[in-house]
């Protein structure tokens, strides 16, 4: 589970909704800064497990003062967006159709500069359902963040199948307590601030439970879909922590390799360098996009 930093939001970011051809959908979208060299694109950011636009509060103001549109989303069920409550409504083909929505809602707002698309964990999974399915639409760069080739480890699948056994079984309140009392048998499990305590029991409550269900099964199963993608003609970027418990390092280095996609590990990061560390994981966002969007430029 992500766990933001903070969730004060930077100067010229509003709270919104992105309408679309598939609905409306709740985002973060900051503005590129009024004091930045030049504008540099839009760059839409998808959540991963659990997790929600909220996850990428961090990266919002070093993007912007680079010059780019950052809009960090909440997909259907997640969070603020809101979603019916049929497990059918999150196949991944369902909310890899969204993704194509949301880009082409973003080009035709826009300001007709590069777009870059970012999905982390599980976002990674339904951004790239989306290209090879929809194709590369607008986007001029795609970046994987802690994103695998197939579907999580061992250890994880434990952990998801859980949500999968109990869910159904149980209201949204009595999960989050079941599950907050599992981790607090972990000795790795963090402190976190009342602030973020409030936070993520809202963020679980708000969520659909279909589409938890829904995607936890997904990332149960998903196969290894990296060669069709590498013959997606887009820059690509993996970029990742340092540890990371969905998919061990060696299997990301192997699939960036796959991809002929650049490779970044950000030091002292794991599952979320979002969040984690966001100044370095910006660092790296910026001189992927900068470089990638100038030359699609051309």
């Amino acid at each position: 589970m992500s766990r933001p930093t903070s969730l004060d939001l930077p100067e010229h970011t509003s709270a919104h909704r992105l309408d679309t051809s598939r609905g409306s959908f709740a985002v973060l979208d900051a503005a590129p800064a009024p004091d930045a060299p030049a504008r540099q694109g839009t760059a839409l950011l998808v959540p991963g497990f659990t997790g929600s636009k909220e996850d990428f509060v961090g990266l919002l103001a070093p993007l912007s003062a680079a010059g780019f549109r950052v809009v960090a989303i909440d997909g259907r069920g997640q969070h603020d967006s809101g979603g019916p409550r049929d497990e059918a409504a999150y196949a991944q083909r369902e909310l890899a159709k969204d993704v194509s929505a949301q880009g082409a809602a973003l080009a035709a707002d826009g300001d007709g500069g590069p777009m870059h698309v970012l999905g982390h964990s599980l976002g990674g999974h339904i951004v790239r359902a989306s290209l090879l399915a929809d194709g590369p639409g607008p986007w001029a760069t795609l970046t994987l963040m802690s994103s695998g080739p197939a579907e999580i480890t061992a250890d994880q699948q434990v952990r998801t199948q859980l949500l999968i056994d109990h869910l159904p079984t149980m209201d949204m309140e009595t999960a989050w307590r079941a599950m907050r009392a599992l981790d607090a048998d972990r000795e790795d499990s963090p402190e976190n601030p009342g602030w973020l305590d409030d936070f993520l029991h809202r963020r679980w409550v708000t969520t659909a439970p279909e589409q938890l269900i829904a995607t936890a099964r997904q990332l149960m199963t998903e196969p290894d879909r990296v060669g069709e993608l590498a013959a997606v003609p887009l820059p690509k970027l993996v970029l990742s922590g340092e540890v990371d418990y969905a998919w061990p390092i060696p299997q990301l280095d192997a699939m960036a390799e796959r991809l002929g996609a650049r490779r970044v590990v950000i030091k002292g990061a794991e599952h979320s360098p979002n969040a984690e560390r966001p100044a370095e994981t910006a660092a790296a966002l910026i001189a992927f996009w900068a470089a990638e969007g100038a030359a699609s430029s051309k």
